[in-house]
């Protein structure tokens, strides 16, 4: 089994199919997929998504594009939230200097609040990072000598540097669409130097399509392709990826794995 660590179910790209997106996911062997939040006055729907669909999981979060629109969301209405049983992670948080969509300080503090819910739930931190890889560095190093918290940095296309830190303090590697386009032989680099135990899969769907839907529609069942792509950079067979970052998943977002019954439950 694979599994999509991160997508976006609940946006328009998908109303019309959705059933018929979710059963091209698991004919692709892609069994388990996340719906990450943008907004936490979303909840709802990400909620009615999880309970709809066995295979989806959801988180709850505010994304730094839109953190000027929900800046004062404390950290307990966070936690309150993802106390819902299929509510596995926080998220998704933090900075994004490429686009700019929200003032950088306001990002800064959403981003520290979503720690500080990770860190008191014991819920990994979806981690968006873009363009910010100092201060990114900076949050996450002074944060996490308040205190530990898990967190998986996705979509990972920033330095190597902050990679390097990132699985120092802990925290694990998501790779999208991006590693396979002709242009990110950089970050097939880092993939190929990171520790196996560290990295997952996802799509972050819609977006990010590999090839061969390059500049289409991206959805779930295309993680098999990053899969493939990951297998090859790291010169392994695709079903030793798929059992390892199927593997790091549950370990990560170990509330996944005590619903799914899976042994991981409870590893560090």
């Amino acid at each position: 089994m694979i599994v999509d660590s991160h997508c976006h179910l609940d946006f328009p790209d998908f109303a019309e199919e959705l059933d018929a997106v979710i059963a091209r996911a698991e004919a692709a062997g892609v069994g388990r997929m996340v719906t990450i939040s943008t907004f936490v006055s979303r909840f709802e729907r990400y909620r009615a998504l999880a309970e709809r669909f066995p295979s989806v999981f959801f988180t709850v979060g505010t994304h730094p594009h839109n953190a000027g629109q929900e800046p004062d969301v404390p950290a307990e209405r966070l936690v309150e939230l993802s106390a819902h049983p299929r509510c596995i992670g926080i998220g998704e948080a933090g900075l994004d200097y490429f686009y700019d969509k929200s003032p950088r300080d306001v990002q800064a503090r959403v981003f520290r609040t979503h720690i500080a819910a990770a860190r008191e739930t014991g819920l990994p931190l979806v981690i968006h990072a873009r363009a910010a890889d100092e201060d990114m560095a900076a949050i996450l190093t002074e944060e996490m000598g308040k205190g530990a918290f898990k967190a998986v940095l996705h979509c990972f296309s920033s330095g190597e540097a902050l990679a390097r830190l990132g699985v120092e303090l802990g925290l694990y590697v998501s790779f999208s669409g991006i590693l396979t386009f002709k242009t990110s032989e950089a970050i097939r680099e880092i993939a190929r130097a990171l520790p196996l135990d560290r990295l997952l899969v996802e799509t972050d769907a819609p977006y990010l399509a590999p090839p061969p839907h390059r500049g289409k529609r991206c959805e779930p069942a295309y993680t098999a392709l990053t899969a493939a792509v990951l297998a090859e950079t790291k010169g392994i067979g695709l079903a030793e990826i798929a059992e390892a970052t199927t593997a790091n998943f549950y370990r990560l977002f170990a509330k996944a794995a005590a619903c799914d019954g899976r042994a991981e439950a409870g590893a560090a």
